[in-house]
């Protein structure tokens, strides 16, 4: 999965993605160029699951974030622009909201109303790409009137009459099927969408970080279908990413804080993207496997190598916490809870899996 991140300029945006992907990167300029790289997902289950077995090797999830250029209508109207946004699964919209003198900014700072310009813009640019649609099935249909044109048709009018109300794609309610008919338009408001409060620091960091996202009055739009919100420091998660681990905990604590905004971002986005975590764990390797929410025992073990789908026969597993709680797999299969699941099971954000395969 591909999340970008967006922005107004001189919000932090770019400084959020080089802390997140410990990047390093030549100022871009007036260059559109996107810059990607990939962040690992920090997972104290995981850490815990690797203490147990000490293996010779211990993989994080990962997430693959895509910095575009500053977001605008002119920018929207560029080719490569518009193709960089579109291939994304998701947006993170970083938002302004710490008073620098040093950073300019025009007017007064004001995350909401940045939201809904932005929110305009890409809502302008799916329209746009709507109507054009619109024309060509229009003579398609008088050539020749069939039932996929015709689904199409009243599909993108549906569309159309939900943007032209300022209603984004994402908050459409849509089959399926409906969905599979659409996503080769990649439309932009249609795409999960998380808001990132950038804050400034303060002695009360870890309270403002809690208080942020209702004292910029977003809890109405973070409350919308497929949209959440979030804050972080991005001031002081940059000391933090030159920190070790020992003196980012002790930072953390000077603010009342027992978790980085990072770890609160990637868990959130990861959330709105309808993704879960499982764990394959022994002395050779403990790991993190990324599938979407409601995937069986088969389609998990077809995240670690296709060949265990297809030859696949049952799934040992164990809650993560059970598993630790016991002590070892050989005291909670004595205990009973080491269970036996088969194709049916879907599986559950934190189990710990072994995979019988027939191959």
């Amino acid at each position: 999965m591909k999340t970008g991140i967006i922005g107004l300029p001189q919000v932090g945006k770019t400084s959020l993605f080089k802390i997140l992907t410990k990047a390093k990167l030549e100022e871009r300029g007036h260059s559109r160029q996107e810059h990607i790289g990939v962040a690992r997902v920090p997972d104290e289950r995981l850490d815990k699951l690797s203490a147990l077995y000490s293996p010779k090797k211990t993989t994080y999830a990962t997430v693959e974030f895509v910095d575009v250029a500053a977001i605008g209508q002119e920018a929207l109207k560029e080719t490569a622009f518009l193709a960089s946004l579109r291939q994304v699964d998701a947006l993170i919209h970083v938002l302004r909201a710490f008073e620098d003198d040093a950073i300019p900014h025009v007017g007064p700072i004001d995350p909401l109303r940045d939201i809904k310009n932005v929110e305009f813009d890409l809502m302008i640019s799916d329209l746009s790409q709507i109507e054009k649609r619109l024309e060509r099935l229009e003579k398609d249909l008088k050539k020749g009137r069939t039932s996929d044109l015709e689904r199409e048709q009243a599909l993108l009018l549906r569309s159309k009459e939900a943007l032209e109300t300022e209603t984004p794609l994402r908050e459409l309610e849509m089959t399926a099927e409906e969905k599979k008919l659409i996503r080769g338009f990649m439309f932009l408001s249609q795409k999960p969408i998380l808001y990132v409060l950038n804050i400034g620091e303060s002695t009360t960091l870890g309270d403002d970080l809690d208080a942020a996202v209702s004292r910029f009055k977003l809890d109405e739009v973070a409350h919308r279908p497929n949209a959440g919100a979030t804050a972080i420091c991005g001031k002081v998660e940059a000391e933090l990413a030159e920190m070790d681990d020992e003196e980012a905990a002790e930072f953390l604590g000077s603010y009342g804080l027992r978790e980085s905004g990072l770890v609160r971002l990637i868990r959130k986005s990861y959330e709105l993207q309808g993704l879960i975590s499982f764990f394959t764990a022994g002395e050779d390797e403990c790991r993190a496997w990324t599938i979407p929410v409601g995937s069986k025992a088969p389609q998990g073990a077809g995240a670690i190598h296709s060949d265990l789908e297809h030859h696949f026969i049952r799934a040992e597993t164990i809650r993560w916490d059970t598993l630790l709680e016991a002590g070892s797999e050989a005291a909670a299969r004595s205990k009973g809870t080491l269970r036996l699941e088969g194709k049916e099971y879907v599986v559950q954000d934190g189990d710990v899996m072994h995979i019988r395969h027939s191959g």
